[in-house]
């Protein structure tokens, strides 16, 4: 099948006379099915931008992970306002404390000015990063392209990886535990394609998970589009 998001639009309402899955573009992610009037991402409470520091926090780079300990109550406001990374040892009689961000968190945080991030003593530029990671993880360009535009409006996005998509979407202001996922989210580019088989893989893992299935593609330009797909009866 084409990925081609411009075709979409005429495919999908064909589609739903077969009982196919129905592409409906999201522009603001269906927005429709969220609410109305909904406040700018930068005044939700789970806003990055109110997290005030003196100076980046430091982090290092572990595998495929960035680690920080030593500025880990300054990272912690990342945990607690936006769900950033994961937190380890602070079960009793742990000595050390430290918080986990996966690749596409650490450059969210890079490219805001509040996380620096060393590979041994050297210190990491963007153009860097995208390229050590991009050997880390398969197709990080792209799921980052998409990760940070949807986390810009407002969204708390984190792996899918065990569900076998690439995130797991909440509702806009929402945190994990608050409320559960709504979507699972597939990033690809537009000049890539999905089989049927691929693209009934990826509706299955939204049915088993009882979420909503979303897909981000990234254009020629770097802008992207998100498309929500369900299933319709005729």
């Amino acid at each position: 099948m084409s990925k081609k998001h411009k075709d979409k639009k005429q495919e999908g309402v064909s589609e739903t006379s077969l009982e196919a899955p129905e592409a409906a573009e999201a522009g603001e992610i269906a927005e429709a099915g969220m609410g109305g009037n909904q406040q700018p991402a930068e005044q939700l409470p789970t806003s990055i931008e109110q997290v005030k520091l003196k100076e980046p926090v430091r982090g290092y780079l572990i595998g495929n992970k960035v680690a920080v300990r030593e500025d880990f109550q300054n990272a912690q406001q990342f945990f607690d306002r936006s769900n950033f990374g994961e937190i380890f040892g602070q079960q009793q009689g742990v000595k050390e404390t430290r918080i986990e961000f996966a690749l596409d968190e650490a450059l969210y945080l890079m490219e805001r000015g509040k996380l620096v991030v060393l590979d041994g003593k050297k210190s990491l530029n963007f153009e860097q990063f995208v390229k050590l990671a991009n050997k880390i993880e398969a197709n990080f360009w792209t799921k980052y392209q998409v990760y940070r535009d949807i986390r810009t409006r407002g969204y708390i996005t984190k792996t899918a990886l065990k569900f076998g998509a690439d995130y797991r979407v909440y509702p806009r202001g929402m945190k994990p535990g608050q409320d559960h996922a709504k979507w699972v989210l597939f990033c690809t580019n537009e000049t890539d394609g999905y089989t049927w088989t691929q693209f009934a893989a990826m509706n299955r893992v939204a049915h088993s998970t009882r979420k909503k299935l979303l897909v981000g593609i990234v254009d020629k330009e770097g802008e992207v589009t998100f498309y929500e797909i369900r299933w319709k009866k005729p």
